[in-house]
């Protein structure tokens, strides 16, 4: 599966705990990650 162009960039940011889920959902919600992406970095369902 390709990731979004962002993916990495928004990964590294949670991942390394500059970010948290409520960051990672409003990079859904401008478009730079899909919905099954957010679940993939932070392991918890989208929800809106």
């Amino acid at each position: 599966m390709e990731h979004s162009a962002k993916f990495e960039k928004v990964k590294g940011y949670y991942d390394s705990g500059l970010w948290n889920e409520t960051r990672v959902r409003n990079a859904v919600i401008k478009g730079w990650i899909t919905e099954e992406e957010y679940e993939e970095i932070t392991g918890n369902a989208y929800a809106e």
